[in-house]
């Protein structure tokens, strides 16, 4: 078995998109290969990496934890555990417990001990700041349904903008956009 793969082999061998090892590249959850474009090599450690990806996705942690627990991690351990077959664990905790978690900041061990919760239908209720008033979430903007556009100011450039926009900012965007067509077409 080769210690280098292709792109498209190693794709294959993690059960992954090529999209998304570069994506995960990207973000730092998987180093550089040795090589850019076509001739690009990538190594064991690179398949063992992807794998614990997966596995770490499979028990629900978000990438951000996900890159910082690997951040951590020396290749051999990762390799370790990239090969273990039991792993993770099967949660014994419901997703109320994990919400709690993630907004408190707790342990999500299972072994953590966690005062009594009211159940209602087998599902934890969310832990209480003070009697009678339950916890507030984070504050910050409501989700809204945003679309990328894509400016194309040169056939090397292009501008990202999410729309919509306010009327403030889209004036601000529009003239940004005129600028950097005038200064790109300076010689």
């Amino acid at each position: 078995m080769p210690t280098e793969y292709s792109l498209q082999e190693l794709s294959r061998l993690a059960d992954v998109t090529p999209r998304t090892i570069r994506y995960y590249i990207v973000g730092g959850l998987l180093p550089a290969p040795t090589q850019s474009g076509p001739l690009a090599r990538y190594s064991e450690m690179h398949l063992d990496r992807l794998r614990l990806i997966k596995k770490l996705q499979a028990a629900h942690l978000p990438l951000a934890e996900i890159r910082s627990r690997l951040s951590g991690m020396a290749d051999a351990e990762i390799s370790t555990i990239a090969e273990e077959e039991a792993f993770p664990p099967p949660s014994t905790n419901s997703a109320a417990d994990y919400i709690r978690d993630v907004l408190g900041g707790t342990s999500t061990h299972p072994s953590a001990a966690l005062p009594e919760q009211p159940m209602v239908a087998n599902v934890a209720l969310p832990r209480m700041e003070s009697p009678g008033k339950p916890a507030k979430p984070p504050p910050g903007p409501e989700p809204d349904r945003a679309q990328w556009e894509r400016i194309s100011l040169d056939p090397d450039v292009e501008l990202h903008v999410r729309r919509p926009l306010t009327r403030q900012l889209n004036k601000r965007v529009d003239r940004l956009i005129a600028i950097a067509r005038q200064l790109l077409e300076e010689e």
